[in-house]
């Protein structure tokens, strides 16, 4: 699944707020980015491969992926920050490749906020519209304006050193906001905060975001956060996309074994596809045989019997099965294992296991409620158990 509509623009309703200016910025127009078979090379490394994308004026969209996997090059590259070495970007209509930085209508919130110690919170918002020579008046008038919105007017005279970390965030925020960009971009805005303070600022960005109706592209390496922000997912991996989607299509349905191992938890079982059949839903329901475990049943899209393949299943869509439990649904498969740890982390508990005939480390998922109800121990061998419909074939 790919991003619809790149290369467009358009108005964006948003919910009133304070002040003219504000008034103006929301009626704004939102560009959509597109990048066609971009590169990006640093001597013989490709740090980027020929990507193509589309991201949709007024979406969220979250670049994901581990430390060097290309998600930031491509960030500082739609900014003007990088030149590409091959290929085109567009922001709205515009190509934007030889237009320098400061000219793309774009706006950029740095991991370390980049905030000058030096200057009062005022001289820091206001900064940016220096810079585009806007008219002292105006300039006063949107500084407080988005001061306002934010909830920090009062912290106008303050250095930044005076702030706490979600105070400077939104700080950081408000200036790359007041500008009026069409496009915003955040590097890593959340990484620097504790654990509860990340959580409130990402629905604060999120809200921020639908207010202004502006296309925000961010990159992390959190999938919690990518999930929890953004209208769609772009997974990369060694600078290649591996997946775009909607958050939901990624976690329920991985494209490929590494996007299932970095989405965190998924039991993952390779073998050889044995064969495939036509489902009635459109998909294929796939045989694998896996050394030491025998057949396993997967819903995918099939691919020649004979090759190499995997799938995969949430823990949180297995069960144990047991003397009582319910005869077995269709295709059902099943793991002999032991248990080897449990951990209750509050409302979930993990418990760990070791397949017994491959030693290959699994992880069930249940509600702790649920969990304390049952007698089972450290070191028993139980039998897991979970449907076709629930286990997702990955050809790669």
């Amino acid at each position: 699944m790919t991003v619809n509509s790149g290369r467009v623009s358009g108005a964006q309703n948003a919910t009133q707020l304070t002040g003219n200016g504000i008034q103006q910025a929301l009626a704004s127009v939102a560009a959509g980015v597109g990048l066609r078979n971009v590169t990006k090379k640093y001597g013989s490394v490709t740090a980027v491969e020929n990507i193509t994308l589309d991201i949709p004026a007024g979406k969220y969209c979250c670049l994901l992926g581990p430390s060097g996997c290309g998600k930031t090059t491509v960030l500082r590259m739609i900014a003007g920050h990088e030149e590409i070495s091959s290929g085109e970007i567009f922001i709205g209509d515009r190509r934007v490749n030889d237009i320098p930085a400061a000219k793309r209508s774009t706006s950029m919130m740095f991991q370390s906020y980049a905030l000058f110690p030096h200057k009062t919170i005022w001289q820091n918002v206001d900064f940016g519209l220096k810079m585009q020579n806007v008219p002292e008046a105006e300039r006063r008038a949107r500084v407080g304006e988005i001061l306002e919105m934010v909830g920090l007017s009062h912290t106008s005279d303050r250095k930044p050193t005076q702030l706490s970390g979600g105070q400077q965030q939104r700080i950081a925020l408000a200036r790359a906001l007041v500008t009026r960009p069409q496009v915003l971009m955040l590097d890593e805005p959340l990484s620097a905060l504790d654990e509860n303070l990340r959580v409130k600022m990402r629905t604060e960005l999120r809200n921020i975001q639908k207010q202004f109706g502006l296309t925000f592209i961010q990159v992390t390496h959190h999938v919690e956060e990518a999930f929890a922000l953004s209208d769609s997912v772009v997974v990369m991996n060694h600078g290649k996309l591996d997946q775009v989607a909607a958050p939901q299509e990624i976690f329920s349905t991985p494209a490929s074994q590494f996007v299932a191992k970095f989405m965190g938890d998924n039991n993952i079982f390779t073998g050889k596809v044995i064969q495939c059949a036509p489902d009635t839903d459109g998909t294929d329901l796939v045989e694998l045989e896996i050394e030491g475990l025998g057949s396993l049943m997967a819903k995918g899209y099939c691919v020649q019997p004979g090759q190499m393949a995997a799938c995969s299943v949430r823990p949180d869509l297995m069960s144990i099965e047991s003397s009582t439990s319910s005869a077995p649904t269709p295709y059902a498969n099943r793991v002999s294992a032991r248990i080897t740890g449990i951990e209750m982390t509050g409302y979930v508990t993990r418990i760990s296991l070791m397949a017994e005939a491959t030693g290959q480390e699994l992880l069930y998922k249940v509600r702790t409620e649920d969990w304390n109800n049952e007698t089972y121990a450290e070191g028993q061998l139980v039998t897991l158990r979970w449907s076709a419909e629930n286990c997702v074939f990955l050809a790669h």
